[in-house]
């Protein structure tokens, strides 16, 4: 298939952005009523409203709330979040010189200008988790950001260097081979070669960073920050042995914050996870009960139910869509497949809002609909993620970017 021109594909992210932004865009002053005003953090609130103002939530309860320009909607709940977002430039912002490039940066690499964030908005998915290409074993820094306004990183970044991204499995081995009896024409003559010899490199570069604390090597300080808990670790573990390996590792180096992502099979192990502390984000659902990788296409089982049994075992868990393409796979549709495989619709919300929030600390800003916080809010026709339910309204940062009046 012959490429589009660059003209062509800015052309068709302008009409993106165009249809996911409102006219009313420019107002930010609100008053929005619902059937159902479901914060996140607490009981529902029946026939409740949240007010909104200069780009934060400045009131919610039960009533009216009084007069303005009135939104309408038969539910509310906080902007979701997905951690597990995956759009970038893949393979193109990756240092292939190295294994652990750890002083790289994320949003050096993101384009801002892709379609791709509007689709997201337009879903309800007002923040996100955008890390580096996951073929490195230390891939370098994460950012936390909006999904729309301003197409800057000024104007986006909500938390910048938010995570030390990491990756187990054979993603970042693939390309190397053993440097043994060959003459090496190139820099992939190395290792590691082998999903031991990813553990080997994540082992080796912890060990660098303790064994000389006066080593003011920039790489190293990151490392230490992650020790103290300063910055937490997303590690990418789609298999029961890179899951253990990740906790395995955690506990030796007593690395106090980390979560999985794409932890298809962390549901084996929920006693070792729950033992380590560390949370999960599980990759899209499938109804065939198997999700494959996306870079080897190994296939993994993951029933519906992975969700509901790790959250009753006490795991920390938030929901992804992987940037899916279609309606019916995007996040408000995962949450409501947890939901049928027995997560409650408590749990299931929280999994979107409030449980990433915290995993990557800006839950002081977004996550529930408390007064204060940033105005991101989605504007539900039925009860959230039921299949008869969809998106008519989105607000971020009190700004109206998806008009429910125009989605009756």
């Amino acid at each position: 298939m012959k490429p589009l021109s660059m003209p062509f594909r800015l052309f068709l992210s302008g009409v993106s952005l165009a249809l996911a932004v409102s006219p009313a865009a420019a107002q930010d002053s609100w008053v929005i009523r619902a059937d159902a005003v479901y914060t996140a953090d607490g009981e529902a609130i029946e026939g409740g409203f949240v007010a909104v103002s200069d780009g934060k939530i400045a009131g919610v309860g039960p009533g009216s709330g009084g007069g303005g320009d009135v939104l309408e909607a038969a539910a509310v709940t906080p902007g979701l979040i997905d951690l597990s977002v995956r759009i970038g430039t893949r393979e193109f912002s990756v240092e292939q010189s190295t294994e652990t490039p750890i002083e790289l940066d994320v949003a050096d690499t993101l384009d801002l200008f892709s379609y791709r964030w509007a689709r997201e908005l337009r879903s309800g998915v007002t923040t996100v988790l955008a890390t580096p290409y996951d073929n490195a074993v230390l891939g370098g820094y994460g950012t936390v950001l909006k999904t729309g306004g301003e197409p800057t990183l000024e104007g986006r970044t909500l938390k910048g260097k938010a995570v030390l991204r990491a990756s187990m499995g054979s993603q970042p081995s693939s390309g190397n081979y053993p440097p043994r009896g060959t003459s090496p024409s190139n820099f992939y003559a190395r290792r590691p070669t082998t999903r031991m010899g990813v553990e080997w490199v994540f082992r080796k570069s912890y060990y660098d960073a303790l064994a000389d604390e006066q080593n003011d090597d920039p790489r190293l300080a990151i490392l230490r920050e992650t020790i103290q808990g300063n910055l937490p670790v997303a590690v990418q573990a789609w298999a029961t042995q890179d899951v253990r390996t990740a906790v395995y590792l955690k506990e030796e180096f007593g690395i106090p914050r980390m979560f999985l992502d794409a932890a298809a099979e962390a549901w084996k192990e929920p006693a070792l996870l729950v033992r380590s502390g560390v949370g999960v984000v599980l990759p899209p659902f499938s109804f065939e009960g198997r999700v494959s990788d996306g870079y080897t296409n190994a296939e993994h089982f993951l029933a519906l139910d992975s969700a509901a049994k790790l959250h009753a075992a006490g795991v920390p868990i938030a929901l992804s869509a992987h940037n899916a393409m279609d309606v019916g796979s995007r996040l408000p549709r995962q949450a409501g497949m947890a939901m049928r495989g027995g997560l409650s619709f408590e749990a299931a919300l929280a999994a979107v809002t409030l449980e990433p929030a915290r995993m990557v600390g800006v839950e002081d800003r977004v996550g529930t609909i408390e007064v204060g916080k940033d105005a991101d809010l989605v504007l539900w026709s039925g009860k959230p993620f039921e299949l008869t339910s969809r998106v008519i309204g989105v607000l971020l940062d009190g700004v109206l970017v998806v008009d429910p009046r125009e989605e009756q």
